[in-house]
Formats: structure tokens, C-alpha cells, sequence
């Protein structure tokens, strides 16, 4: 069942110095329960192409249809969550607080948000850590957090900006070992952003190679890596074989922009 469906997808913001072409021609079908990595230079409209399916962007051309709607009415069916570079938690709230907030504007039930806080926690395994705040937790629990509040009204689909680019390579690791369990216990349609080709190659069923601006597909792969992928897998031939592959599209757009 194909949940995002883009078709010739075209993007142009206007500017002062005259149009900006951030997406041209993008034609992708994303299925449910894929885990598909967004790859490319920076400003080749990765990012961009979340916030179209988030209706935080409207595209100048083409047709975008989230679980058969309009990114907008996805919007408002809360078929997504959320989770964006930096954490965004209040200092000022715990964690459990922090994870509530879109809960209380939704308006789920007090005894409904308290059920739903300790189910994602429990599932990001930050049980034990409900009310500190968040300075009182590492860079990889704060981003683990995040996730959590993008899990709390359990939206079928995951849309994730960057998180852990922001990281050390030791946490981004241990960070990417644990979403690709959460990814397969809760089966969620998941768009990730990455710059880094170990990561988009370990989490990923699907990669979306990009091109520079105009931010263009120039490869689609589907990844023949078997769904349980331990750390090591990224020393197999298979997994640099995908790596490769990744690394030659980037490559593409890079001379063909």
C-alpha cells in the first residue's frame, strides 16, 4: 500500500535576487512501513521535501498525497510526527512534561496522555528519567526524547530532519542501533534526512540519492540488506556494494548540476 505518493513535484520559492528551484520534478512512492533515507548535498531539498509532506511547504507544480489525502488534511488527521535536528525540549518542563505538550493541545485525556507518556518512554528506554529535565540529560537522550514526543499520539508515519547529525560517532551509532529496533517494533512509514551514506545504508529499506539545486532524484535503491541489521553488517560486502552505489549517484548530480 503506497502511504506517500509524489508526482512531478515542483518547488520555487521567490527571492529578492529572483527564484529559488528547491525541488524539480519529483516523482517518488513511498509504501507503508518503509524506512526511506533522503540523501544529497546540503540544499538539494531534502528537508524541503519533509516540510512539503508535513503541509509546511506548498509545492508550485505537481500532485503530494499523504495516506491518500492532501499533506493538509494529513496534517490534520495527524498522520505524522515530527522529530526535527535539534531536540526542542522546554528547559522548563520535564521529560514527561515536554512529551505531554502536543498531547494537552490535541486535547487527550489526562488519564490518555499519562498512559501514552509511560508507553513511548518505556519504549525509548527513558522510563527512569520522566522527570528530570533537559539539561539533566545527554545530547543522544534529549534526541531520544524527541522521538518519544513524535511517538506519543502514534501517528502512522515518522518524519525525521537530521536528528543525530549533531552527535559523536559513538552515540550516532548507538542511536542508529536503536531506531532501526523502534522501526521495527512499531512498523512506522519513516522519512529520514541524512547526510552521513553509513547511516542512510544501515537504516534504510528504500535511499533517495538527491542531486544540488534544483533538488532532483538521481537515484532510487532499494536495499537488498535483510530487515535485522547488526552494527557490523556495514563491514559486509553487501552493505558496501549499497554504499558504493550511494556514493556514485551523489557523485552524478554532483557533475550533472
Amino acid at each position: 500500500m503506497t502511504t506517500i505518493s509524489a508526482q512531478s513535484l515542483d518547488l520555487t520559492f521567490p527571492s529578492p535576487d529572483g527564484p529559488v528551484h528547491a525541488l524539480s520534478d519529483i516523482t517518488l512512492d513511498i509504501a507503508e512501513g518503509e524506512f526511506v533515507s533522503f540523501i544529497g548535498p546540503s540544499g538539494c531539498g531534502k528537508t524541503t521535501f519533509l516540510r512539503c509532506v508535513a503541509a509546511l511547504e506548498t509545492p508550485t507544480n505537481g500532485q503530494l498525497t499523504v495516506n491518500g489525502m492532501s499533506p493538509d488534511d494529513a496534517r490534520k488527521a495527524r498522520a505524522y510526527g515530527y522529530v526535527f535536528q535539534a531536540a526542542g525540549l522546554y528547559p522548563w518542563r520535564t521529560i514527561a512534561r515536554n512529551i505531554s505538550l502536543p498531547l494537552e493541545i490535541m486535547g487527550y485525556a489526562k488519564a490518555d496522555r499519562a498512559k501514552r507518556i509511560d508507553a513511548v518512554l518505556e519504549l525509548v528506554e527513558l522510563d527512569k528519567f520522566a522527570n528530570k529535565y533537559p539539561w539533566q540529560l545527554s545530547g543522544g537522550m534529549q534526541q531520544r526524547a524527541s522521538i518519544a514526543r513524535a511517538l506519543a499520539f502514534d501517528a502512522p508515519i515518522l518524519l525525521m530532519d537530521e536528528p543525530f547529525g549533531a552527535l559523536d560517532e559513538i552515540v550516532r551509532d548507538r542511536l542508529n542501533e536503536e531506531l532501526l529496533d523502534l522501526w521495527k517494533r512499531t512498523n512506522k512509514t519513516t522519512l529520514f534526512v541524512t547526510h552521513s551514506i553509513p547511516e542512510a545504508v544501515y537504516l534504510s529499506t528504500k535511499i533517495v540519492v538527491m542531486s544540488p539545486r534544483p533538488g532532483r532524484i538521481t537515484d532510487v535503491i532499494d536495499s537488498p540488506l535483510p530487515r535485522d541489521r547488526p552494527l557490523d553488517i556495514r563491514d559486509t560486502p553487501e552493505f558496501l556494494a549499497v554504499a558504493h552505489r550511494v556514493r556514485e549517484g551523489l557523485r552524478e548530480g554532483m557533475e550533472t548540476a
